[in-house]
């Protein structure tokens, strides 16, 4: 699974290897559960074309209370995209997208505790990654936004992806779509989308780069708990 990755954002990337105009540049910056993103999807119905917006990182459903169930519907397994509640609506509307990262983040534990690692495509080519989106609004407020998630697939015995989450632990990535698929992905009907739910087999460089610590945040000289961390779905118990 990947719960931090790093977005492409600027301009010239998005249209050089994704086809799609962005409206405005932004420096790099890593992404966590509920940060503010870009995704691609399809546009009108019929045109054949791609646009790119803005959404969460973690899929809300229509009854999400918060943006914080976000926290646990970042990924969504290929296994059970359409049946879990919290993601089946979104895929059986055919609502899929691209997810352009840069690079994505896994948890490595070789030296017996976890240590970040970045993982990226060679010749600093970003990644397209298979998702699902939806329009969610705020039961409160009446705000909508768009919000997503990574597909992911079990990667038992991928020459680089199983060396990621702890020994104990099922081993995932998330699925990483060929450039020359990315029209197909989004285009195609419901029932052909599991044809591209597949391990990338390609080159991918690693390194470790662990988070820097994090001092504890202040308001007025009292101490800000930082955010929790992800937790469990709901229903099955499991971070996807």
């Amino acid at each position: 699974m990947c719960s931090n990755y790093q977005p492409v954002t600027r301009m010239d990337r998005m249209l050089t290897f994704f086809g799609v105009e962005r409206e405005r540049d932004e420096l790099p910056h890593d992404v966590f559960p509920t940060g503010l993103a870009p995704f691609i999807r399809k546009a009108a119905q019929g045109s054949g074309n791609k646009v790119v917006a803005d959404g969460a990182f973690g899929l809300l459903p229509f009854f999400a209370k918060e943006v914080a169930y976000g926290r646990r519907t970042y990924n969504a397994r290929t296994e059970t995209v359409a049946t879990l509640a919290s993601f089946k609506h979104a895929w059986a509307r055919g609502q899929r997208c691209i997810i352009p990262a840069e690079g994505i983040y896994e948890p490595s534990y070789e030296t017996g505790k976890a240590v970040r690692w970045w993982i990226s495509q060679p010749g600093d080519v970003p990644m397209g990654i298979a998702g699902i989106y939806t329009k969610w609004k705020h039961p409160d407020t009446g705000l909508e936004m768009f919000s997503f998630a990574m597909l992911t697939v079990n990667a038992e015995g991928h020459p680089v992806m199983q060396r990621f989450h702890k020994p104990e632990d099922e081993k995932r990535m998330v699925v990483i779509l060929d450039p020359k698929d990315y029209d197909e992905w989004l285009g195609c009907g419901v029932a052909d989308a599991p044809n591209f739910f597949r391990r990338w087999e390609g080159p991918l460089d690693t390194r470790a780069a662990p988070l820097p610590p994090r001092a504890p945040r202040t308001v007025s000289g009292r101490v800000v708990v930082p955010p929790a961390p992800p937790s469990p779905d709901p229903e099955t118990g499991e971070l996807f």
